[in-house]
């Protein structure tokens, strides 16, 4: 039997299926879109299909997202901060503050060694920093945002970008491009303003980290670049999983298990 977990986000629906030694048997990721009962019915059938079984072999499901009510075959839903901490414990048991960087919000996670929550901050108020952010400064810079994670190459870190509201830093790209500015140099401000708006979300959780390990999930910790700026201004190395966004719906997953034993 194979146990399901559905993170239905902003941006993205995700699945996870696993089996019952919880390994990790097919991932899935597909688009929201306006209509969140299609894109879970899209997730489903995707990792199924690559998974090779029939849904008669899903013995439980656990939604996750703010979109989880929508799942109607839930077993049952769990909050995404609970899931997040479960899913990356599983692949980093030595994780113990966690980076979620989504669509439109931010988080930061506290954990215990048994993927407890112990505390959280959460920036939900304003896309800064978030995908949606970066979607718009790629845009303004008029490069695919697929490729920002390696722009900065070379780039000497003079550029700042002083403000972190979508519109406003817009508006200071564009003039930063008439003064002739480097798209390395914008992109190297533009993460490092990303990673010390970061190094704050997670002072407000835990202000003394020393000797923490770091892990980061969510779409944003594909860029590289976002990643390297995290990095410098924490000074310590920060563990990113092979598909980042599909943390949560692992965590669903899991829970998944456990909840069909009860």
């Amino acid at each position: 039997m194979y146990y399901l977990g559905i993170d239905i986000g902003s941006l993205s629906c995700d699945a996870v299926l696993i089996d019952r030694e919880r390994n990790m048997v097919a991932t899935s990721v597909v688009p929201t879109g306006a209509r969140n009962r299609e894109a879970i019915a899209m997730a489903t059938e995707f990792v199924l299909s690559r998974a090779g079984i029939s849904r008669d072999k899903v013995k439980a499901v656990v939604s996750t997202g703010y979109g989880r009510d929508r799942v109607e075959e839930k077993l049952a839903s769990v909050t995404e901060i609970t899931c997040h901490a479960k899913g990356i414990q599983s692949l980093h048991s030595g994780a113990r503050v966690l980076i979620d960087i989504g669509g439109q919000d931010s988080k930061c996670i506290l954990m215990s060694d048994k993927a407890i929550v112990v505390n959280f901050a959460m920036n939900d108020k304003c896309a800064a920093g978030t995908g949606r952010f970066l979607e718009a400064m790629a845009r303004a810079l008029q490069v695919d945002i697929n490729d920002m994670g390696d722009l900065d190459a070379g780039a000497s870190g003079a550029v700042t970008i002083s403000s972190m509201c979508t519109v406003f830093a817009e508006s200071e790209v564009v003039s930063l491009i008439a003064e002739g500015a480097g798209v390395n140099e914008i992109v190297k401000g533009l993460n490092r303003s990303i990673a010390s708006r970061t190094v704050s979300l997670i002072k407000r959780v835990i202000p003394d980290f020393s000797g923490m390990q770091f892990a980061m999930s969510g779409g944003v910790a594909k860029n590289k670049g976002v990643v390297r700026a995290i990095e410098e201004a924490l000074e310590y190395n920060v563990f990113v999983p092979e598909i980042p966004d599909t943390v949560g719906a692992l965590g669903a997953a899991l829970f998944a298990i456990e909840r069909s034993l009860q």
